[in-house]
């Protein structure tokens, strides 16, 4: 009997996901799987949609909102909040995902991955026929996958770039004249909701 449950014991740790080890591979499996649809025959629009739906596994766009608004957050209602994440997501979208698709045949490099903090910082290139653009991703593992908290391009992060955007709206305009704007380029409350 004990021999059979060190067995078990053994097979499962042995059979354990190894997500949980490698942020890396996690990141080089998504970009990989990125650069096969951009290189695909799909439209325009095909690809968007299918980089969208890869980019929810692998982007916490919720996170990264919350961290946009900073102290701003406190001023929003739940349901604004709730809204807010929606837009967000589709405004990192456009801003991100969308720009993969500008490069014809991108590749990735892949440099490694440090743990930092309470995450893992995974380091990456988009190489391209003129340049190559340094990525870094701050990961936090999330139950089977990893989840990008920061993107960081070329130094800029992408968080903190539209932080300084949104605090700048923020502290000109109501809460609701900045969620109306986003309704007005990223889709109306209905579909936000």
């Amino acid at each position: 009997m004990l021999r059979a449950w060190l067995a078990c014991l053994l097979w499962a740790s042995v059979a354990a996901p190894l997500w949980a080890a490698d942020a890396l591979q996690y990141t080089r499996a998504t970009l990989e799987q990125a650069r096969g649809i951009v290189a695909s025959d799909q439209t325009h629009n095909e690809k968007l949609q299918a980089l969208s739906s890869l980019f929810k596994n692998f982007l916490d766009t919720d996170e990264m909102g919350r961290i946009a608004l900073g102290d701003h957050w406190a001023n929003f209602t739940p349901a604004q909040r709730k809204e807010f994440l929606v837009l967000f997501g589709r405004l990192l979208e456009r801003t991100y995902v969308q720009k993969l698709l500008l490069f014809e045949q991108p590749r990735f490099a892949y440099g490694g991955e440090k743990a930092v903090g309470g995450g893992t910082r995974v380091d990456t290139s988009i190489i391209t026929a003129r340049d190559d653009f340094a990525v870094v991703y701050l990961l936090h593992p999330d139950g089977e996958r990893w989840l990008a908290t920061s993107i960081k391009v070329e130094n800029v992060s992408l968080t903190e770039n539209l932080a300084s955007q949104l605090d700048r709206l923020l502290s000109k305009s109501s809460v609701e004249n900045v969620l109306d704007l986003m309704r007005r380029k990223y889709g109306n409350s209905s579909e936000a909701q």
